[in-house]
């Protein structure tokens, strides 16, 4: 087929409603960024002053003159890539062992797997909290990370992701004398590196934003994560620092999040389009 028919042509109107559809998303990023770098004076008369400068960094540079900042990144990072690596681990080896191994009540742990997509996190908030208090979890890093790695949708994701993966490859190297672990090692888990880019990112992102679980597990000041300590800020000097700060504090939580995501895109695309990374 020639290569101009199969390209999509978008006639004026099509072109007009994608960049209405992409002004209508980018918007509200680019109010918050003009907000974030403008006076707190400037914005009390009117938000409007956002749209015309001077601007400034100064916001940013309050964000910095809080000494724990510093630290509730470090934490934020810290629990964030290890919920990320353990979603990562276990999911993988769960997905392999779902779809490509054949053991008793496959199917139903599978099921009972599923389950836990329909079980909401604050269900069992209760619970969850008298057992990490009773194991001493609370204000540690462990305490914040462990709940993260109950992945349902993880396990979910990898399994339907080695489905897809040909049965030939095992049996070929099987022939070969591979063992299981050095078929899921060398073999299957390579091919996986689409799908597990885009949970990486889900997870992480899961995580990094995560306000809940940290809220009632870290009680001390130093093991606040980001999106804690900085909503405790705001509560301490919001009524002072105004508008422009409260949107600075916004975009510095979510640049993490947006170079994880640039960084991995063509992985994350490949995998939604089901294709491997070559």
């Amino acid at each position: 087929m020639d290569a101009s028919l199969r390209r999509t042509r978008l006639g004026p109107l099509g072109w007009a409603g994608l960049l209405i559809g992409a002004a209508i998303m980018i918007a509200p990023l680019v109010w918050t960024l003009l907000l974030s770098l403008k006076n707190n004076g400037e914005l009390v008369g009117h938000s409007a002053a956002a749209l015309h400068g001077p601007y400034t960094l100064e916001n940013y540079a309050a964000i910095f003159g809080n000494s724990m900042t510093l630290r509730w990144l470090l934490n934020s990072a810290i629990v964030a890539l290890g919920t990320t690596a353990g979603v990562l681990v276990l999911a993988s080896l769960a997905g392999y062992g779902f779809s490509r191994l054949d053991f008793p009540f496959r199917r139903t742990l599978f099921v009972v797997v599923l389950l836990g997509l329909a079980v909401p996190s604050q269900a069992v908030i209760l619970p969850q909290h008298q057992l990490f208090a009773w194991a001493h979890l609370h204000n540690t890093y462990p305490g914040l990370m462990l709940p993260g790695l109950i992945a349902p949708f993880g396990v979910f994701f990898m399994t339907t992701f080695m489905r897809g993966i040909p049965r030939e490859l095992d049996e070929a190297a099987m022939l070969d004398g591979a063992s299981r672990w050095t078929i899921f090692w060398k073999v299957i888990l390579p091919l996986t590196v689409p799908a597990q880019s885009t949970l990486a990112v889900f997870t992480f992102l899961g995580s990094w934003n995560d306000y809940w679980w940290p809220l009632i597990s870290a009680t001390r000041s130093d093991m606040y994560t980001l999106t804690v300590g900085l909503a405790a800020s705001q509560m301490n000097y919001a009524q002072t620092s105004g508008l422009g700060f409260l949107m600075s504090q916004a975009v510095f939580a979510s640049i993490p999040i947006f170079i994880v995501y640039v960084a991995l895109q063509k992985q994350i695309v490949r995998a939604m389009a089901g294709t491997s990374v070559r």
